[in-house]
This record gives C-alpha cells, structure tokens and sequence, in this order.
C-alpha cells in the first residue's frame, strides 16, 4: 500500500498532465449547421472537479474537452487562473443550445469571463476550434 502511494505520489509531480482530474469521460457532439464535430470530454460535476478543471495542465488533445455541469441554470462565471492553455468556452443551455462563446482566452488570466444569461453547461476545447469549425452562438450541443 505504501509502495503504491509513494509511485502515484511520484508520478503526480513527475507527470502532472499525466494524471487526469477526476470525473467522468463521455463523447459530446456539437452541431453546427450541416456539419457534427464530436469531442472527448471530461465531466466535472462536483464543486471541487470544477473548481479545477483544466488547471496546471499543459495540453489538451485535439478532438478532446472538458465539460463542466452545474447541475441547473446559473450565470456561469470562469476564469483562466493557473490555465496554460488558451481555450475557447462555450456557454451551453440546459436545452443544449450555444448561449455563447468565450474564444481564444487568455492562459493565466484573472479576468471573469461570464455566460449571457443562465446556462448548465461550459464546455473547453482548445482555442481556435470554434472559428475553425465554424461554431457560433446558437448552436447545437448533443449533450452525454
């Protein structure tokens, strides 16, 4: 028992990327007119997995997101504190709909980067994706 908290105790500060944050991993898609563009995502449900999300991480994979589910309608507020990764945001209503985008945010920001009106959902890809794939305000999310 030592032994294997000792390796997991190694491998965290060795490979702090390697280590995921806890919750759950699903496919998502997204629709955006024509077009159905499927990410990865984890799940962070819970205050603390929130609360964390992407932070001291260094990468996210292509095609791969984070999901954070408040659970019901709130103002959804985030910010990029100890985020290396510049991220696009996307405010989702319980209905699935895009609310809207917060695109190519700013790695360690403090700055509050907010939902127009209330959401359930904010789901993280990496920066850029939403203009590249043409995702927009209004959209469709296909919701795990």
């Amino acid at each position: 028992m030592r032994l294997h908290l000792l390796i997991a105790t190694i491998l965290f500060f060795s490979f702090p990327d390697a280590v995921s944050v806890a919750g759950d991993t699903r496919l998502l898609s997204v629709i955006s007119g024509t077009s159905k563009h499927d990410f990865t995502v984890e799940i962070m449900r819970t205050p603390e997995e929130r609360s964390k999300g992407l932070m001291h991480r260094r990468q996210l994979d292509a095609k791969h997101g984070m999901l954070f589910d408040f659970g019901g309608a709130v103002i959804a507020r985030m910010w990029m504190k100890n985020t290396y990764i510049p991220l696009d945001m996307l405010f989702i209503r319980e209905n699935g709909a895009i609310a809207n985008i917060a695109a190519d945010t700013v790695p360690h920001s403090l700055d509050v980067l907010s939902s127009e009106g209330d959401v359930r959902y904010v789901l993280e890809i990496n920066a850029g994706l939403t203009k590249r794939l043409g995702i927009k305000a209004g959209d469709r999310v296909e919701l795990p």
